[in-house]
């Protein structure tokens, strides 16, 4: 997996500072994983995968 070929997107609450996260939703319905960067870091950084279920678990704590 490339970070080349996937779709990142920045949180809408984002500023436009680049201190946020990106998240590539590509991969969720077909390999059940969510990959996550730092948008700082888009060429040659590192990402974090997280399966889709921990990823859903994650998001819904932060919205509570």
């Amino acid at each position: 997996m490339t970070t080349e070929c996937l779709r990142w997107f920045t949180s809408s609450y984002s500023e436009h500072g680049g201190a946020c996260i990106e998240v590539g939703a590509d991969l969720t319905a077909s390999h059940g994983i969510v990959p996550v960067r730092d948008s700082k870091q888009r060429h040659g950084g590192s990402m974090v995968v997280f399966p889709t279920a921990a990823w859903s678990v994650f998001v819904s704590d932060l919205k509570r």
